[in-house]
């Protein structure tokens, strides 16, 4: 006889933490150096000038300023041209 009761196993009872990624300051907002402008996975959003690119892909002011988006044109790894997403600190 079984001295406990059968307790089965939960498969889905794990979860990951929340990665608070995204945008933290927005065009025309005011930077201080070092602050955190976008948390992101990979480049989608490319750092320009005054800005800087950290390990995890996630750009952060150089210098103090404003912030400013804007475009850009690219080539992509096959030739095609592609416009990009990018930040700057003017």
């Amino acid at each position: 006889m079984a001295h406990r009761k059968a307790g089965g196993s939960a498969k889905n009872l794990r979860d990951s933490n929340p990665k608070y990624l995204g945008t933290k300051l927005y065009d025309g907002e005011k930077a201080k150096i070092g602050s955190v402008i976008i948390r992101q996975r990979g480049t989608r959003i490319v750092a320009g000038k005054n800005t800087g690119l950290g390990k995890d892909h996630t750009i952060f002011a150089l210098k103090e300023g404003t912030v400013k988006f804007g475009t850009m044109r690219k080539t992509h790894f096959n030739g095609k041209t592609m416009l990009k997403k990018t930040v700057n600190i003017v």
